[in-house]
């Protein structure tokens, strides 16, 4: 499986890191740290089975003149009987057009069955995930009081091979033009 995924800014990425690490810490979720590679990120799309190479090539030339996304968290969410506590972005028209745009584009590659597709789709950034009904609320406690105002700029699309449960190696990634 492949997952298409936004990655942020150094000052993002360097935040939720931090509140991974602080949830570790406090012995509430370990699950930024259950799977090498992990990097914080949206999820953009998912594949089952994927032609890599052609993707790929295709990607590098449909991200060529793609720009940044301001990107804004201002909300907590969870999924109802995961154990996942996440971030949700606002949805913005940049966010909103780059997503269905994506998926348009790469239509001939959809896999019918993600969560990930236009109408489905909840865009977010894990902070927890398979937490007891308990941990989630010390987590969604934690994250409330501790992180606020998280905001910054999608930079980077990339390709992430999520094929053995404990790693996810990016295998492609491209820059996004500042704005």
């Amino acid at each position: 499986m492949y997952g298409i995924i936004a990655l942020f800014d150094d000052q993002l990425n360097k935040r939720i890191l931090k509140l991974w690490q602080e949830l570790k810490d406090e012995s509430i979720s370990s699950y930024a740290f259950e799977v090498s590679d992990r990097n914080p990120h949206i999820t953009i799309a998912s594949y089952s089975k994927l032609d890599i190479k052609s993707f790929v090539d295709r990607l590098d030339s449909y991200l060529a003149d793609k720009k940044s996304i301001e990107i804004t968290f201002p909300s907590i969410g969870s999924f109802t009987g995961s154990g996942t506590l996440f971030y949700t972005p606002v949805i913005t028209e940049d966010l909103f057009h780059f997503h269905n745009d994506f998926h348009t584009y790469f239509k001939d590659f959809n896999d019918a069955q993600s969560l990930y597709n236009p109408g489905q789709w909840i865009p977010h950034c894990t902070i927890a995930n398979r937490l007891s009904n308990q941990k989630l609320l010390e987590a969604f406690l934690y994250c409330t009081t501790q992180a606020q105002n998280i905001k910054g700029y999608i930079k980077e699309i990339a390709v992430i091979d999520t094929s053995i449960p404990t790693q996810a190696p990016v295998i492609f990634s491209k820059k996004l033009k500042s704005i």
